[in-house]
Order: C-alpha cells, then sequence, then structure tokens
C-alpha cells in the first residue's frame, strides 16, 4: 500500500470502529467497500481480522448486557453459513466477490430502509445468524442481519450481545478463511498497520456513544455504504 492509500484506510477504520462500538455494526459495511477498492487483498479477511479486534473490546466493555441466550441461538445458525460463505470466497473470482459484497450493501440498506422488522423469535434469530455467517464470511459484512432481528435491542444491550455474537462468529469465519487460504502473511501485516486508527476509533467511541443520535448515525452509515458501494460496481465495469 502506498502511503495516500494506508491513510485513506485508517480513516475508514477509523469512522468504522467508532460506529461499531456505538451502535453495533459498521465496519464492515464502512471498511468492506473502500478496502476492495483500494486494496482488495485485505477483502474480507482483514476486515474480519479488523471486525474481531472491535468486538472483542466491545464485549469486555459491555459484559454486563450480554443477550447470551439470543447470541447463541444466532451462532448455531452462523455455523453453516460460514462454510457456504467460505467456498464462495474460495470459488469466487476477485471480481465476482466485488460485485456480491456490493450487492450484499445494497440489499442491507434497502431492507434497513423500507423498514423491515422481523421478530426475534427463535426460528428468526438462528435464520439471521446463517445469514449473517454467509455474508460476513464471503464479505466481511455479516451486521446487517443481526442489526435488522435485533433492532428492538438498544444502547449498551445491542452493542454488548451483538458483540458476543460476533466476537464468535468472526473467529470461526477466520478459521474457515484460513483453511481456504485467505489468510495470508501479507494480508496479516497489512491489517496490522490499521490496529491504532481501529483502537482509536473505540477509544473515541466511549465518551461520545450515549450522546449520538443511533437514527441519525445509521442513516449516515447507510449513505455511505452505498456511495461506496455504487463506485464498487462502477469500477468493476469500466
Amino acid at each position: 500500500m502506498s502511503g495516500w492509500e494506508l491513510a485513506l484506510l485508517g480513516v475508514v477504520v477509523l469512522v468504522g470502529a467508532f460506529l461499531q462500538a456505538s451502535i453495533g455494526f459498521g465496519l464492515g459495511m464502512l471498511a468492506g467497500p473502500v478496502m476492495a477498492l483500494v486494496e482488495p487483498a485485505l477483502v474480507p479477511a482483514g476486515v474480519m481480522l479488523l471486525a474481531t479486534g472491535v468486538t472483542a473490546a466491545t464485549v469486555v466493555l459491555e459484559r454486563e448486557h450480554l443477550d447470551l441466550r439470543g447470541a447463541g441461538w444466532a451462532l448455531l445458525g452462523r455455523v453453516p453459513g460460514v462454510v457456504a460463505g467460505a467456498a464462495l470466497v474460495a470459488v469466487l473470482p476477485t471480481r465476482a466477490l466485488s460485485l456480491f459484497l456490493a450487492a450484499v450493501v445494497l440489499f442491507g440498506v434497502y431492507c434497513t430502509v423500507r423498514g423491515f422488522a422481523p421478530r426475534p423469535t427463535r426460528t428468526a434469530v438462528v435464520a439471521a445468524g446463517a445469514a449473517s455467517g454467509l455474508m460476513g464470511t464471503a464479505t466481511s459484512i455479516g451486521g446487517p442481519p443481526m442489526a435488522l432481528v435485533w433492532q428492538s435491542k438498544v444502547g449498551p444491550a445491542l452493542r454488548g450481545t451483538m458483540g458476543a455474537f460476533f466476537l464468535v462468529g468472526s473467529v470461526m469465519s477466520l478459521l474457515a478463511l484460513t483453511v481456504a487460504g485467505q489468510v495470508t502473511g501479507e494480508v496479516v501485516g497489512h491489517t496490522a498497520l490499521l490496529l491504532p486508527a481501529a483502537a482509536l476509533g473505540m477509544l473515541v467511541s466511549r465518551p461520545l456513544a450515549r450522546r449520538l443520535d443511533v437514527r441519525r448515525v445509521r442513516y449516515v452509515v447507510l449513505t455511505v455504504s452505498v456511495v461506496g458501494a455504487v463506485i464498487l460496481i462502477v469500477q468493476q465495469f469500466v
């Protein structure tokens, strides 16, 4: 990576980590499309490595608000989703994977804007976990399904429960991606350069999270994500 590319990704990761720690998701949706444009080799493994660190910190900070039962059912669904996602990464060429990533972002934004709000029944949580496992492993963006099914949760409960799910789920995905040959020394080295930005985003989120207008921030995340996805699609055809 060149200096300006590292600086750009650093800013994106900082903002994404801030959002992930504040509202429960955002790192994958922001960083995924940008990394696919700047440094495609970092998707999905690089984003997943960063997300694992951020979610681990979130779980520690919000441990008193975890819904372990809900997270457990979601993780049950995530297992087959992870296997399917790893298979996609292994067989899809870079261009197809980039288009799939963009499609996942746009579909997640569409569902959110349309107000799709499934009841968090056991079946719905398991299904969302499976979708999150597939999408997260293949594209690093596994947040939308869980954000939809758990949107009745707010504040620390949402951050803590999603953090617990994504911590274990990210480890599953990383293991599957390692088996698929996607977690290379180069990916780990480049990702390590972005860890300070992720840590700074986490630190900034602590004093500011309670003051955020979650609804407004969510729509900012969605808007930026759409822009990134559209640019990524255009790039594949020029």
